[in-house]
């Protein structure tokens, strides 16, 4: 299996292509090796240096310390990749895993999640990373900003003038955008 890598606009993150499916559920961020259940997330983050893991529909973006140099821990990612899919895995993250409460949400909240899911979030998985809706309330938009953007020196640039802009141009009840 050839699993290909891409940077991203973070240097301290890097994102993993394996060319196969990655989460059936959404995407998903662990930065505690007791916060999941997959052995490829637990073992990723037993790697000396690695911060937090990723997981997208077809992608792993993989966040590291600052002092980390990336030849020092690509090769030992990529294995440990190969190492699941080579056990026949079709997923890390499937389902199963999110069997939980949906979240009632008001018309503008709606909105909101629309324009976050349909303009933003494509745009933000190709940098390896995702956006969240987490809150509106007095004019603002609260997001979490996940994988590659999460701790990117150009978050905050693209939060404001990409994110705001946008969901103040569609949305004139939003004000303002935070990221949580």
């Amino acid at each position: 299996m050839f699993i290909q890598t891409e940077i991203t606009p973070n240097p301290n993150s890097l994102k993993f292509l394996p060319g196969k499916n990655v989460s059936n559920s959404g995407s998903f961020e662990v930065t505690k090796k007791e916060d999941t259940d997959s052995e490829l997330v637990r073992n990723l983050l037993s790697v000396n240096g690695v911060t937090g893991v990723f997981l997208g529909a077809d992608f792993l973006s993989i966040n590291k310390k600052e002092d980390i140099v990336w030849e020092d821990i690509k090769h030992i990612v990529i294995s440990l990749i190969n190492d699941f899919y080579s056990t026949g895995k079709e997923f890390v993250i499937t389902n199963e895993l999110f069997e939980g409460k949906k979240e009632e949400h008001s018309e503008i909240e709606k909105k909101i999640i629309s324009i976050l899911e349909t303009k933003i979030r494509p745009a933000v998985a190709k940098d390896g990373g995702d956006i969240k809706f987490k809150e509106f309330k007095d004019g603002v938009v609260k997001v979490e900003l996940q994988g590659s953007c999460s701790g990117c020196p150009s978050s905050t640039m693209t939060l404001k003038q990409g994110v705001q802009n946008l969901l103040c141009h569609y949305l004139p009840e939003v004000k303002e955008v935070v990221a949580i």
